[in-house]
């Protein structure tokens, strides 16, 4: 069985041995000793637990995969915890440019918090309500803010391609769109001295 009182480089290659041989404690172990890191990444960058796991078990298969068919060798002591990590880190960078990751920031600004007096209000109402908002926000914003945010959130255009239609750089489009969504939030979620 994996000792961790051996020299690493025979350590990782236990570890090697066991996964190609699909041992549940050494995945147990992988886990316990790996998934603390990554989902602290994960979270501190726009993530969840949930997310994190999902991240987490996508690296697993990876580095399971790899080991099946050696195209993993462990290099250094540390080798699996580094590839662990890194694949977990692309994964997380790659779902987070996703379109599934822009919808879903792009939508949250119609989910706000519900005041207590419209408890009472049914789910739909509340969602056409939210979605009225955010609406009406969006009709506010100057015409420019309005564009750059259609383009980028619902024709899925790049910032970069944005960027050379304008005829400005990536930076200041990026610094624009920003802006503009901080402008969007403020007009479509009242703050609690406007209450």
């Amino acid at each position: 069985m994996l000792s961790s009182t051996q020299p690493k480089d025979d350590y990782q290659q236990d570890i090697i041995q066991a996964i190609k041989e699909n041992d549940a404690k050494v995945f147990e172990r992988l886990y316990v000793e790996n998934f603390p890191k990554i989902a602290s990444y994960i979270r501190k960058n726009n993530g969840n637990t949930t997310k994190a796991k999902d991240i987490f078990q996508e690296a697993m298969i990876a580095l399971w995969k790899a080991v099946k068919t050696e195209k993993f060798t462990a290099t250094n002591p540390t080798a699996i915890q580094g590839y662990l990590y890194t694949i977990a880190k692309n994964k997380w960078t790659d779902y987070l440019r996703s379109s599934t990751y822009k919808k879903e920031s792009s939508t949250s600004i119609v989910m706000t918090n519900v005041s207590d007096d419209d408890v009472s209000i049914d789910d739909e109402e509340i969602y056409e309500s939210q979605l009225k908002k955010a609406k009406d926000a969006f009709a506010q914003l100057g015409d420019d803010c309005r564009k750059l945010l259609s383009r980028f959130y619902f024709k899925r255009q790049s910032l970069q391609d944005i960027a050379i239609d304008v005829g400005l750089d990536a930076a200041s489009v990026r610094n624009k769109k920003y802006r503009c969504m901080q402008r969007l939030r403020a007009l479509a979620i009242p703050q609690k001295s406007e209450l």
